[in-house]
């Protein structure tokens, strides 16, 4: 049992994927973008979305002011520091809530600021009744809370309350704190004040989710999350990851409608450039994927043996996944070729078994498409003439100043169909084209693209593995080898997509 202090029953969430989210080293993020994701967090049902920090650039104000004429039902936060520009920044873009900060710790005082404490507390208190000034709401945050003198932290709390703040936060700034230490000093400060506490915890030692929790146990009522953990450094708390864990393990509340997790995570996925590791929990490719003889028997039978539970892929928007692989049992090899409309002996199934084992046992990863071929061929099932589709032609055109261009011909579902893309490269123009192919009434989109093995030499050998999902969120995937790369993706991708739809019917 959690033994849980002066714990809330129901849990704020505050993202920050549009403000630390974007500090992300290597993410920059257009304002179209952020309305985007800004739509899709209001959708999820996020209570805040801290939209950016206006006076950071002129782009960053437009997007807020963008982001706060959405017409979204989450309110809007700014970020400012402890002065009247930074303040007014915010104002001008009619935010919900200003977030002012301030360093607290010895260390950031010294270095960063160069003020004596009782200045920092001064343009703390100052700040905070500025902004109270304005009708706005406040939230204050003493930045790097967990290096900060206790006694001299409270104060400031105290201070800042008196002045009109309407929630304090308390950010692991460097996320150096662990979930016992932080659920002592949410504690102490929940003894101090009256205000509503927020954490905001980094990544730094993987403790970002395990000390928002802790925070929560002792009395938080707010925390603060990023999509996918983006953030400085090793990033924020993961808003998945924190939600599921309130929602399914604490069993408490939020207003994120959990359904739209997966989805959410891949918008952002797609439009920050940084990818989601195939084992990442709740949204991750992997997180509800069972290879295992043992796991998938168990979990043909029954999801929760080898399953949280109280948490299933559907919960989530996510789906179950049995894959093929060295370590993969005859039940789970049997339901997946029984899906695909293949039905082999026992014998057979046997001899399909001993192929993917030896498949494995060489290093390589099984795919969907490898499994269907073995099994086609042990059963005398190969077939051709189901293909959806089949290349006659594929032709690309790059080069310096020359926008990478594609054009392929084929026939789909015996119709020929020509279709021309350009891309960033001369693979992506490739499989841009063969997506156009299919005509705009397709629900298959491009899932995953990995060059998996290339031997050496100027003619070397490029093997692709590709997978390609439907709107039910059914994955295939499939691989090619071929010196031309361009030809080996544009093989994988038909090769895969055809996989799925024969699956599909």
């Amino acid at each position: 049992m959690i033994y849980m202090m002066h714990v809330h029953k129901h849990i704020q969430i505050f993202d920050t994927t549009l403000r630390d989210g974007e500090q992300t080293p290597g993410v920059s993020l257009k304002t179209e973008d952020k309305l985007l994701i800004a739509r899709q967090l209001d959708k999820l049902g996020v209570d805040i979305i801290e939209a950016g920090f206006p006076i950071s650039s002129k782009g960053e104000k437009k997007s807020v002011k963008s982001v706060v004429n959405a017409g979204l039902h989450a309110k809007i936060c700014g970020l400012a520091r402890v002065n009247k520009p930074d303040i007014d920044a915010c104002l001008d873009c009619n935010v919900d809530i200003v977030h002012t900060f301030i360093p607290t710790s010895d260390i950031q005082i010294q270095y960063t600021i160069e003020k004596s404490k009782e200045e920092v507390l001064q343009l703390a208190v100052d700040a905070v009744e500025y902004i109270k000034e304005q009708g706005l709401e406040c939230l204050f945050s003493a930045m790097d809370a967990t290096r900060t003198n206790t006694d001299y932290l409270l104060r400031i709390y105290k201070e800042v309350e008196k002045a009109g703040a309407d929630k304090i936060n308390v950010p692991d700034t460097v996320g150096i704190t662990h979930p016992s230490a932080m659920k002592e000093l949410i504690k102490n400060i929940y003894n101090t004040v009256k205000v509503p506490i927020d954490v905001h915890c980094h990544n730094d030692f993987g403790l970002a989710v395990a000390n928002s929790l802790a925070a929560v146990e002792a009395g938080a009522r707010q925390v603060q999350v990023a999509v996918n953990s983006l953030g400085e450094r090793a990033g924020n708390a993961d808003l998945a990851e924190t939600v599921m864990s309130l929602h399914s393990i604490y069993k408490l509340r939020t207003n994120i409608q959990t359904k739209y997790l997966v989805e959410t995570s891949r918008l952002v996925e797609r439009l920050s450039g940084i990818q989601i590791p195939p084992n990442t929990p709740i949204v991750g490719d992997n997180a509800f994927s069972h290879e295992s003889g043992i796991h998938t028997h168990g979990v043909l039978m029954r999801a929760d043996t080898f399953e949280p539970g109280v948490m299933t892929p559907e919960m989530v928007g996510h789906v179950r996944r049995i894959v093929a692989g060295k370590h993969a049992g005859k039940h789970a090899v049997k339901q997946m070729l029984n899906s695909a409309g293949l039905n082999p002996t026992d014998g057979q199934l046997a001899e399909i078994m001993q192929r993917i084992k030896d498949l494995g046992d060489k290093g390589k990863r099984v795919t969907d498409a490898d499994l269907y071929t073995i099994a086609e061929v042990i059963l005398g099932e190969v077939a051709k003439g189901e293909q959806a589709i089949v290349l006659e032609e594929v032709s690309v055109m790059t080069g310096n100043k020359i926008t990478p261009t594609a054009s392929i011909k084929a026939l789909v579902n015996g119709k020929p169909k020509i279709g021309a893309q350009t891309g960033v490269g001369p693979v992506d123009a490739a499989l841009c084209a063969v997506q156009t192919i299919l005509g705009e009434d397709t629900s298959i989109k491009l899932r995953d693209f990995k060059i998996e093995a290339i031997t050496g030499g100027s003619d070397a050998l490029a093997e692709v593995i590709i997978g390609v999902e439907d709107k039910k969120g059914n994955i295939v995937t499939a691989r090619a080898a071929r010196e031309d790369i361009v030809m080996a993706s544009v093989e994988a991708l038909v090769s895969a997509i055809n996989r799925l739809m024969i699956k599909k019917r």
